[in-house]
């Protein structure tokens, strides 16, 4: 029905003879969720859902959050019965087959390389803000804004994503670790605004709640999705993960809880402080950030001028009295933000790594460095593509095209453990979805409504990489892929499955 499938034991098996090493515990996976969540969304793109939903964006952060939670509870059930990397494309690839796979895992790279880019424009956005501010001095935006974004090139969002990129390299613990650093000062930076911002609440600033209606609180939803894109992340850290039946679960639901927390609180403390109304246009639609015409209006608003700042909470703690807090906001920001950065490239390259050791990628992409045993090929490639994206693109265009792909990865999970439940009801599951019939759905039908609430263009982008995708998939990696070859090993494991060649499955 489903074509090649990949038989879970032969991808344990795989994973098994060429693996990555196990050093990351709970506390760690929830960490690098946490890393991976909060982030750009809440700290840049809160102007873009203001700017959509107006107050009523509060509404948009529940309804993300929402579907983001019941595909949390599909991917904690397939991540613990099958530990490894590859996140949605291994969970795929078991259950749909190859070229539904294929599809997830090309889907992946909008989702991680494209968001590792909006991330860091995002923490551009933020470290000009906080040196001009600090030095009343003012940056050329030739060299700060991308041609989309009325600049030439972002020269801090390419050097940060190559910094990011080196310390991948060096290898994964290393990487875990200055991640927990980062993450502490990003929580402290947010805990610090809500102290502040939320005593200052005027219940004024949330009239009129919903400016544009439903549809702009759906439109708002899907942008501000991007806030909660990472924590499928932590999967793709399985296969380096200490007893992952236990501690992948932890991971995935226990940061998604924490950022839905902050991301509350933060949404009220900017629009009760300083309003949140949206900006615009001639059509009465709400205007995207980056448009000439958006900012020429933003010039002359005032105290709207919160849903055209690219460093949102800083601006917001200057407005309401705070602007060494705010200057501090931003530094925190500037230091914190690499964290999501990281663990953007981090699930990219892991992606990349499971698919090149499948065949469907070329072999040298699946090399590991002899002394820090990281894919260091293929996180370099990575990490000159996302250079790229963040240097010409604006924040809001990449971060609703890496929604798109998200999007579409997480529909395809939450039909693959619904799948897999049924076919397999017997095989051993740490953690199990809750209401599999109830949850599955809600998560498909969830992702089909934030895609259909996107952007035209970013839906169209969508397709024509999908095209790409499966041009690529039929002239290359179909006839090397190694179920299509049969030549999948499986080993000796608490089977008895002997050693011997899996034939594909057709």
């Amino acid at each position: 029905m489903f074509g090649r499938v990949k038989p879970l034991d032969a991808i344990l098996a795989t994973a098994e003879k060429k693996s990555l090493h196990r050093s990351l515990g709970a506390f760690q996976l929830t960490m690098l969720g946490v890393g991976a969540v909060i982030g750009t969304g809440i700290f840049v793109l809160t102007a873009e859902a203001a700017q959509k939903a107006g107050p009523g964006m509060m509404i948009s952060f529940i309804i993300a959050g929402f579907v983001c939670a019941v595909a949390a509870l599909c991917y904690a059930e397939m991540a613990s019965m099958v530990p490894v990397s590859g996140s949605a494309y291994t969970y795929s690839y078991a259950v749909m087959g190859e070229l539904i796979a294929w599809m997830v895992g090309w889907a992946l790279i909008l989702e991680y390389a494209v968001a590792a880019g909006a991330v860091s424009v995002g923490w551009s956005g933020y470290v000009v803000g906080l040196v001009e501010n600090a030095f009343s001095i003012d940056i050329p935006d030739l060299l700060v804004r991308g041609p989309y974004d009325g600049g030439l090139v972002n020269l801090p969002a390419m050097l940060i994503a190559g910094l990011v990129t080196w310390l991948l390299v060096i290898g994964t613990k290393e990487s875990a670790s200055v991640n927990a650093v980062l993450v502490a000062i990003k929580v402290a930076a947010l805990t610090l605004f809500c102290i502040l911002a939320l005593p200052v609440m005027k219940m004024e600033n949330f009239e009129p709640f919903s400016p544009l209606g439903f549809g702009g609180i759906g439109a708002a939803a899907a942008s501000i999705f991007f806030a909660y894109v990472g924590f499928d992340a932590v999967s793709t850290a399985a296969e380096e993960t200490k007893n992952p039946q236990r501690n992948m679960p932890i991971g995935l639901i226990g940061s998604l809880a924490i950022c839905t927390v902050f991301y509350l609180l933060v949404a009220a403390g900017v629009i009760g402080s300083v309003g949140a109304q949206p900006v615009l246009d001639a059509s009465g639609l709400g205007m995207e950030p980056g448009s000439r015409e958006l900012a020429a209006q933003c010039a002359a608003i005032g105290d709207q001028a919160v849903v055209c700042s690219k460093e949102a909470l800083a601006w917001t703690l200057r407005e309401i009295g705070w602007p060494q807090i705010g200057n501090l906001i931003g530094l925190a920001a500037g230091l914190a933000l690499p964290s999501v950065i990281l663990m953007m490239m981090f699930g990219q390259t892991r992606i990349f790594f499971v698919m090149s050791r499948d065949g469907l990628l070329p072999a040298s992409f699946s090399k590991i460095h002899p002394r820090y045993n990281t894919p260091h090929v293929i996180t370099i490639i990575t990490g000159v593509f996302v250079a790229l994206f963040a240097a010409f693109f604006p924040v809001g265009l990449l971060a609703n095209i890496s929604n798109s792909g998200t999007l579409f990865a997480f529909a395809a999970v939450s039909i693959a453990v619904l799948v897999i439940r049924r076919r397999e009801p017997g095989r051993h599951r740490p953690f199990r979805t809750p209401a599999i019939y109830v949850t599955s759905p809600l998560a498909f039908f969830g992702c089909l409504y934030l895609f259909y609430k996107l952007d035209a263009k970013s839906q169209m982008l969508f397709v024509i990489w999908a095209v790409i995708g499966l041009v690529v998939y039929y002239a290359y990696s179909r006839s090397r892929s190694h179920v299509g070859r049969g030549s999948v090993e499986v080993h000796e494991m608490d089977t008895d499955v002997p050693p011997t060649s899996v034939p594909p499955i057709e």
